[in-house]
């Protein structure tokens, strides 16, 4: 059975709508408990900004989930589609349950970073907890050793890892959104290309939320992320490259598992440069610069738009590779 083409694209539209709407909802909310961005600093932006985007994001995000899981409960669907979101669900209930709750601890800690200011170890350590708990109801890499000590560290490691990533390239108005959205969007397409229905909706949730946020964030910002965006946003791409199966009998190819180091392209380069300029610098890996591959574009010549838009390219690029 196939599942219904329509409905990827009815997933994509609810969630970007749905999340378009909450930002100015949020927005509000984020001024009024002084939850912001002030400028100064490493921050050039000229006033204050609130940290709504994370929170906008998840809405989108848990109404489309919400409205998924009630479409099953009362028959709203028909036919195969129903069958096989049903069937999906029921057999990875816990696997998701996991993953929007580790979405969920991911948004608060970005959120206490942001109104508080967290020490790097306790942040750390929140961190750790949820990738373990993620890694636990079952969401595991295991990259063919037979360990479950392995698969634990692998999974681990690769969610705090995808997530300071994303966290870390938060830097410039649409860079961190955009280049979610770009990968959320090629997991999506693997997803579909393989038959896995399931991985590819929440792909699309994904991709359509922070395509909803975008337009508040970029080209120029009414709204950031926040810590807590970009914490979500990397936890759920470390998700999403965890969930669907690369390698299958009906895809035996040993190297597709490494497709996700080609989609996550852009984020790993420049976690990888500037914890290395960081560390031959003497500071710590954690303290901001202006060292980020959006900053050396800006010092080449081109605005940040211009910088934005360039690695956005890059990154759809590197995804046309896992087509092969």
């Amino acid at each position: 059975m196939r599942f219904p083409r329509d409905a990827y694209w009815m997933v994509f539209l609810a969630t970007s709508v749905v999340t378009w709407i909450s930002v100015p909802l949020w927005r509000r909310w984020c001024i009024r408990k002084g939850l912001v961005d002030e400028p100064g600093g490493r921050k050039d932006h000229g006033c204050v900004i609130p940290l709504a985007g994370g929170l906008a994001v998840l809405t989108g995000l848990a109404f489309v989930v919400l409205m998924g899981w009630l479409a099953i409960q009362f028959d709203v669907m028909e036919g195969t589609g129903r069958q096989l979101l049903a069937h999906g669900m029921g057999r990875r209930v816990v696997p998701l349950g996991a993953v929007l709750l580790g979405a969920l601890g991911m948004l608060l800690l970005g959120v206490l970073d942001d109104s508080r200011e967290l020490p790097a170890g306790a942040k750390f350590v929140g961190q750790l907890f949820i990738a373990l708990l993620v890694a636990t109801a079952g969401v595991r890499a295991t990259l063919f050793v037979p360990s479950l000590v392995f698969s634990y560290a692998v999974t681990v490691l690769w969610i705090l890892t995808i997530t300071n990533a994303v966290n870390f390239l938060d830097n410039m108005n649409g860079l961190c959104a955009g280049l979610g959205l770009i990968a959320a969007a090629w997991f999506a397409t693997t997803a579909i290309r393989h038959g896995q229905y399931l991985v590819a909706l929440l792909a699309l949730s994904i991709a359509g939320a922070l395509a909803g946020f975008l337009p508040h964030n970029f080209p120029r910002a009414r709204v950031f992320l926040g810590d807590g965006g970009s914490h979500l946003t990397g936890f759920l791409l470390a998700v999403l490259a965890l969930l669907p199966n690369f390698y299958s009998m009906a895809h035996p190819v040993r190297w597709a598992v490494l497709e996700p180091l080609v989609v996550l392209l852009v984020p790993l380069t420049d976690l990888s440069q500037v914890v290395c300029t960081r560390i031959r610098a003497g500071r710590p890996v954690w303290i901001g610069d202006h060292n980020h591959l959006s900053h050396r574009l800006v010092r080449l010549g081109l605005n940040r738009t211009q910088a934005v838009v360039v690695l956005w390219l890059v990154a759809a690029g590197a995804g046309v590779i896992t087509l092969w």
